[in-house]
């Protein structure tokens, strides 16, 4: 499932209302990718602490580069080492947290995309007394899973709004696309948007094959003259609609989006997407790594017990100028 927020300190309903004061992840199938960053310097000196980040990455989805530049400039801050991995597969997403836990890292920062294949694994971890943090996916899920606190956005809040914000615009239907199968952050966006805008059709793509996205939502807005709208659940398929729509002859229906990348959010300035929405995927990162730090350090641990809102906050022609600048440079 990007980045314009307040402060993460905040508690979960406030930073949930400051994030909409603002207002005017990602799937599919692929090989893991594992990479090693941190080290010395920064503010935290050289704390000795070993980190492992694993996620449900595809590789390609740019989204996740700022998810890394985030979590490897905290391991800096904190003169962590940083072991990062990925894979978007459950059972091999669980194989690398069951890595981490023989190879006895300090702690474990994942992601709860399926929680059904993750949560016992993770378990394992807690239990063998290596604190877990969770963050990006699995809001609902993280307190079952015995993380230490979770990073995230309110997706079907997300949801809800953008439901609301295509009525405004004249929405008679709306297509929602989900590009990877069995995410519960994906199912919750377009389970928000069908709250407020119940004329809306969910669609199953291939998030990691664009040319096959592109066909298939071209297909049904040559099926469906009745679709005028479409929320993509990541930038890449919301690029892939401006293709898909462009080839359908239907120049007329709108985009709207869940996260960004430097093209999706030239795209919002352009007028050719209309919005993206939020989830600052660099804050996730980097206070990923920070909250198992401070955790080892001090046993401070954030949110009281509730998740850590990064998000969700609006992204349209009236504040992208803000934080293009920021896109550009992988820290938004």
């Amino acid at each position: 499932m990007t980045p314009t927020r307040k402060s993460l300190a905040a508690s979960a309903g406030v930073a949930m209302a400051a994030a909409f004061a603002l207002s005017a992840c990602s799937g599919g199938g692929a090989p893991a990718a594992t990479s090693t960053g941190g080290g010395g310097g920064g503010g935290g000196g050289n704390s000795g602490y070993t980190f492992a980040m694993i996620t449900h990455e595809t590789p390609g989805d740019t989204f996740w580069d700022r998810i890394k530049a985030g979590a490897q400039q905290a391991a800096k801050d904190t003169g962590a080492t940083l072991k990062y991995s990925s894979d978007p597969d459950a059972s091999k997403q669980a194989v690398l947290i069951q890595n981490a836990i023989d190879s006895k890292v300090d702690g474990i920062a994942t992601t709860l995309v399926t929680p059904d294949a993750l949560i016992p694994t993770i378990k394992k971890a807690v239990a063998a007394g290596i604190p877990v943090d969770t963050f990006n996916s699995g809001i609902d899920f993280f307190q079952q899973a015995g993380s230490l606190t979770h990073f995230a956005s309110n997706e079907k809040l997300g949801g809800q709004e953008a439901g609301k914000r295509a009525a405004a615009a004249g929405a008679t239907k709306i297509l929602c696309t989900i590009q990877q199968t069995g995410s519960v952050a994906l199912e919750d966006r377009c389970a928000g948007v069908k709250a407020t805008f119940p004329n809306t059709e969910n669609l199953q793509v291939n998030g990691a094959d664009d040319a096959a996205v592109t066909t298939a939502i071209q297909a049904k807005l040559t099926e469906d003259k009745t679709i005028n709208w479409v929320v993509t659940l990541g930038a890449p398929q919301a690029l892939d609609t401006i293709k898909a729509a462009q080839g359908a002859g239907r120049p007329e229906v709108k985009i709207g989006t869940f996260d960004t990348n430097p093209d999706a959010a030239q795209a919002v300035q352009d007028g050719k997407i209309q919005w993206f929405i939020d989830q600052q995927p660099y804050l996730q990162g980097y206070m990923a790594i920070t909250q198992l730090y401070l955790f080892k350090k001090n046993g401070n641990v954030l949110g009281g017990g509730q998740a850590v809102l990064t998000g969700p906050s609006f992204v349209d022609k009236t504040n992208i100028a803000q934080v293009l600048p920021f896109i550009k440079q992988n820290t938004r």
